[in-house]
């Protein structure tokens, strides 16, 4: 089913339409849909390489404004968050992410946004936890704009070449951007502690 959904996606992204389709796809990913925006962004900017900006904007807003829902739908609908983290094979995420919102507050939300795995899983811990909103809704504006327009950005820069190195050194990406996104959130706190 999921490899379905990933080509239905990636055919999604050559139609007239696919500005429109990357903004849904962007909103529902940040709360209930399995597949990233990125599958569809990266192509859609190798196409159009004059509009990458446009496009991670659009991507940008739709996943924080679905981010939102996602935040609702921990918030309030306790039950149904619960089994979207289940059926997302994460039934254990809430305990982690309440004891990650507990250590390091919107750090988690920031470090979490950057990483090649589903957002819905923070937003919806997120409401879970009773996280305050605005602070969520700010670390979801720099994470989001952080992640979109950099995938935008080296795809502009490096084309189809990049695509295949990002995949198979996916995780070791994914560490160095965790270690820098942490490294940048402790000296913000030590900053801040010493001002």
């Amino acid at each position: 089913m999921l490899r379905g959904l990933y080509e239905w996606v990636m055919r999604l992204s050559g139609s007239p339409r696919a500005i429109y389709a990357l903004f849904c796809i962007g909103f529902a990913e940040s709360s209930f849909f399995p597949v990233p925006p990125d599958v569809m962004l990266a192509p859609m900017v190798l196409a159009r390489p004059e509009r990458t900006w446009r496009y991670a904007l659009v991507c940008t807003v739709g996943s924080i404004l679905g981010g939102m829902l996602g935040y609702w739908i921990g918030y309030t609908l306790t039950p149904l968050a619960r089994e979207l983290l289940s059926l997302a094979g994460m039934p254990g995420a809430e305990a982690a992410l309440r004891a990650g919102f507990a250590r390091w507050g919107a750090g988690i939300i920031l470090i979490q946004g950057l990483l090649p795995i589903p957002y819905k899983l923070v937003t919806i811990t997120t409401g879970l936890a009773h996280f305050t909103f605005w602070q969520f809704v700010l670390a979801s504006c720099v994470t989001r704009s952080a992640r979109f327009f950099g995938v935008s950005a080296l795809v502009k820069r490096f084309g189809p070449t990049l695509l295949p190195v990002i995949e198979r050194r996916l995780a070791a990406a994914a560490v160095a951007v965790v270690i820098l996104a942490v490294l940048v959130y402790l000296g913000v706190r030590y900053i801040a502690a010493h001002t």
